[in-house]
């Protein structure tokens, strides 16, 4: 069974970073799904609110989910992907003192990336409408304590500003600016309303820059290409996952349910060997022999 280096897949988003290209990143909800990401060759994972708040506890990300929840569903994916896991760390889960304490136990847990918001606490989906943001001071003053809190200097922090729904574009390019100007490694306007806004962005701000492809959201969706194009440097496709999910297991009960068996779709589920391949089945199978050689 396999174990990986939390400090080489730090050092590995560290050098995407760094490097020309944009990274691709799709959200999973799951380990499982962290999986099936992985064997795709996605750069990295990502695990936000919305796929942990819908998956383990089967509710909206409305702040339902708590920070040691996430830490441990980040554990659960690190300890079995290679790739770099990077975290939703929505506000923090509290003030200064919490936002240490979450970067410490997502750093712990084996994320290689933290993403960290201005909104007021409790939070919500950045495309949810009523969002309300703290005032950059503040914000600030956050970042400052995860920069501090972090152990290993190739870990990620990721600032994120919801303020454009809030106060609007000025205010949030404002407000990621002052945040690149601490050390931020990357920053993150959320939730961009126009395609003018999404080039907009990366003209202004000459930093490393995350953008969010979520399907159905306030943001035009743009293919990788272009957005590289535009000068992003991290796209997250954050809950698709998860919608295919649904769609793919409503096609399956509802089958079931009309039709008593599975015989109109089988040619489009996965086989047992994919599924077992996917878990590492021969792997864990071979660990007596391995150890007695």
């Amino acid at each position: 069974m396999s174990v990986f280096s939390n400090s080489a897949r730090n050092k590995t988003l560290r050098e995407l970073l760094e490097r020309d290209g944009i990274i691709r990143s799709l959200g999973a909800h799951d380990v499982f799904t962290a999986r099936i990401v992985e064997q795709a060759g996605f750069e990295t994972v990502f695990v936000g609110g919305f796929g942990a708040s819908a998956s383990r506890l089967g509710m909206p990300d409305l702040n339902l989910i708590t920070m040691t929840e996430m830490a441990e569903a980040v554990r659960r994916m690190a300890g079995r992907v290679s790739i770099p896991v990077v975290a939703d760390g929505d506000t923090g889960h509290g003030d200064i003192a919490n936002v240490m304490r979450c970067v410490e136990e997502f750093e712990q847990a084996g994320a290689s990336g933290i993403l960290l918001e201005d909104q007021v606490s409790p939070k919500r989906c950045g495309h949810f409408g009523g969002k309300e943001v703290i005032d950059t001071e503040h914000f600030l003053l956050k970042l400052k304590a995860a920069l501090r809190a972090r152990s290993d200097p190739d870990f990620v922090i990721i600032a994120r500003t919801d303020a454009r729904a809030v106060n609007g574009l000025d205010d949030a390019i404002d407000r990621v600016e002052r945040a690149a100007g601490l050390g931020v490694d990357c920053v993150f306007v959320e939730a961009p309303q126009s395609l003018a806004e999404l080039e907009d962005i990366p003209r202004r701000v000459k930093h490393p820059l995350l953008v969010n492809m979520l399907t159905g959201g306030a943001t035009p969706i743009l293919t990788i290409c272009d957005l590289q194009e535009l000068g992003y440097k991290i796209a997250v496709f954050p809950i698709e996952s998860l919608m295919i999910t649904y769609t793919a297991v409503n096609r399956l009960a509802q089958t079931l349910m009309q039709e008593g068996s599975l015989k109109s779709i089988e040619a489009e589920l996965a086989s047992f060997s994919d599924l077992k391949r996917l878990l590492g089945f021969d792997e864990f199978l071979g660990l007596r022999k391995a150890l007695d050689e």
